[in-house]
């Protein structure tokens, strides 16, 4: 009986650290894996992800869409053997209200005028 094929992934994060490496049918969405990461980051990051829609992945300089398939990122490199996917992971702040109190009063308003001179 064939042995199932499966795709080897570790995640690079900001700081340079990785998380796994994981396996993964090659019909597994991006979806799937960004729910993984979110189940298992890493409590002692100072940045978190608060959900699968706060994760960009990077393979090969591309961002991953969720719809696409982990077989459709593997990217082969001639005669050398499959190896470990590493993509990176991007946490994209959650978009927060900027709050007045954080701006000054005190400050006049600011004209923006220009001091060019057509001659």
């Amino acid at each position: 009986m064939p042995e199932e094929e499966v795709v080897e992934i570790k995640f690079r994060l900001y700081d340079g650290s990785d998380m796994g490496p994981f396996r993964y049918s090659p019909a597994s969405t991006i979806a799937m894996l960004k729910e993984r990461i979110v189940a298992e980051w890493p409590k002692d990051k100072k940045i978190a992800p608060k959900g699968a829609n706060n994760i960009k992945l990077i393979n090969a300089g591309k961002i991953l869409e969720n719809n696409k398939i982990v077989g459709q990122c593997r990217v082969h490199f001639g005669d050398l053997p499959e190896a470990v996917i590493t993509m990176h992971v991007v946490v994209q702040p959650s978009v927060t209200k900027v709050k007045t109190a954080e701006k000054k009063v005190d400050e006049p308003p600011r004209n923006n005028l220009c001091s060019c001179s057509i001659m």
